[in-house]
């Protein structure tokens, strides 16, 4: 296996032509009325709908590398408006009805974003497809059975989800040993890097100056402190995602955990007629562990998941770089979801952080008395979950009463972490216990495993 890791950027910029150069640092001291932390997605989409709201208002965007850098530049690209947190920890805050409404309206993101590409120019390669979770042995199928009767249960229309068989799903893609699938209408495809750079031009041409190269070493009640000077604002936006914990003060609110792809060179015609995947699906497994992947543009297949799922301390990765252990790991995947791939070679890999809290359900809110916006903890939904987050953020800077402002997971209160070594401890034997549970399943347990169970009680997932 030929693999060349790049420790500065994902295949995503390889494919725009690299990093690009950074936007001036913050010049020195300044005021604003908003002042947003992170140039990703979550600070961008929060900037422009306040400028389509407010054209008047004054943001600053402060960003430590360049806009993109974290998971907004190096995620699977999966614009699929899901919802993969826990239905019933929202209902238990607010009912099921708005339970319904968060669901439909993150689906609505999708056609949300598109639109948002279409009308501003955004080329992102972005394609139409269903979302395909696959099942390849007994417990799978169960448990995808299971979602689907669930979602149904939730009020999801049935136009939106449906159950494949064998025989379709391989007609499909040619998924070695699959029994059927999970499917989710009204998903797409994107490259998350075109995507991310574009919307950060967008927001620049509204007037939004996005400051790079500028570390945020302090966030406090109108200000925020910076290696290249202080910000005062009386509305300060969080939009750090997987990088909050190395915030002083928020070491423990969201863990930063781990994802990586492994990124095939493209693939011949006659192979693909092998694998078939003509509609472009995203494509995901039913195992615990998890994986994701889609066809790119160019014909390559992007193999992700957890591979180290999570660094002592919470520390984030070294710049994109991912462990030989991982690239090993994701190869073994690819080889077992698409045997088909046994002699390609293999032209890139990567990995990013993706925030997690401590009941793995995202938030967005604003506490008026300090001032401070946040949104993320996202757990790996973030390119459409984003857009959501950002215009319910603009409502709620602007104190309008919404449908946005009024969905279960405004302003909810997470209880932080645990000190390590325990939060260590307890995410890595989760990863340990769920591994052990997929080995089981695949070699013919009937049912799904009580270890996997057990796995998510550690956790809390």
């Amino acid at each position: 296996m030929d693999v060349k890791v790049n420790g500065n950027v994902s295949f995503w910029y390889a494919d725009i032509g690299g990093v690009p150069a950074c936007r001036a640092p913050l010049p020195g001291d300044r005021s604003a009325d908003v002042c947003v932390v992170g140039g990703g997605f979550t600070g961008l989409w929060t900037a422009y709908y306040l400028k389509q709201a407010r054209p008047d208002i004054s943001i600053v965007i402060l960003e430590k590398e360049f806009a993109g850098f974290g998971a907004s530049g190096r995620n699977g690209g999966w614009l699929s408006g899901g919802f993969g947190w826990s239905r019933e920890k929202y209902a238990a805050t607010a009912s099921r009805g708005a339970v319904t409404d968060m669901e439909t309206a993150m689906h609505g993101t999708v056609n949300e974003v598109i639109g948002v590409t279409e009308r501003e120019g955004i080329d992102a390669d972005i394609r139409r497809a269903d979302t395909l979770t696959v099942a390849t042995n007994r417990p799978q199928l169960e448990r995808i059975k299971a979602d689907y009767e669930t979602a149904l249960a939730w009020n999801v229309p049935r136009e939106r989800v449906s159950l494949i068989g064998r025989e379709e799903m391989r007609a499909r893609i040619n998924v070695d040993k699959a029994l059927g699938g999970f499917v989710h209408h009204g998903t797409a495809r994107v490259q998350p890097a075109k995507l991310v750079r574009g919307l950060a031009a967008v927001v620049e041409r509204l007037g939004v100056p996005i400051f790079e190269q500028t570390e945020v070493t302090r966030i406090d009640k109108g200000a925020v402190t910076t290696t290249r000077g202080t910000v005062r604002a009386p509305i300060i936006v969080r939009a750090t995602e997987g990088f909050t914990a190395g915030i002083p003060g928020f070491e423990r609110l969201w863990i930063p955990m781990n994802s990586a792809i492994l990124m095939t060179e493209p693939l011949s015609d006659a192979l693909w007629a092998e694998i078939g995947w003509n509609g472009y699906e995203l494509l995901g497994d039913a195992s615990h562990a998890y994986c994701y992947a889609q066809r790119t543009r160019e014909g390559r297949i992007a193999m992700g998941g957890r591979g180290v799922p999570y660094r002592y301390g919470s520390r984030t990765d070294m710049r994109g770089r991912t462990q030989q252990e991982t690239i090993d790991q994701l190869y073994a995947i690819l080889r077992r979801v698409l045997p088909q791939t046994r002699d390609l070679r293999m032209d890139h890999a990567w990995c990013g952080v993706l925030g997690v809290p401590r009941d793995w359900c995202t938030t967005v809110g604003l506490d008026r008395k300090s001032g401070i916006a946040w949104a993320g903890g996202y757990v790996g939904l973030g390119v459409s979950s984003s857009n959501l987050s950002g215009r319910t953020l603009a409502d709620l800077i602007l104190d309008e009463d919404t449908p946005l402002t009024r969905l279960p997971w405004v302003n909810r209160s997470v209880r932080e972490w645990e000190p390590e070594p325990l939060r260590w401890l307890g995410i890595h034997s989760m990863y340990h216990l769920y591994h052990m549970a997929d080995r089981r399943e695949a070699a013919g347990l009937e049912h799904t495993s009580r270890i996997a169970t057990l796995a998510n009680r550690i956790t809390g997932r």
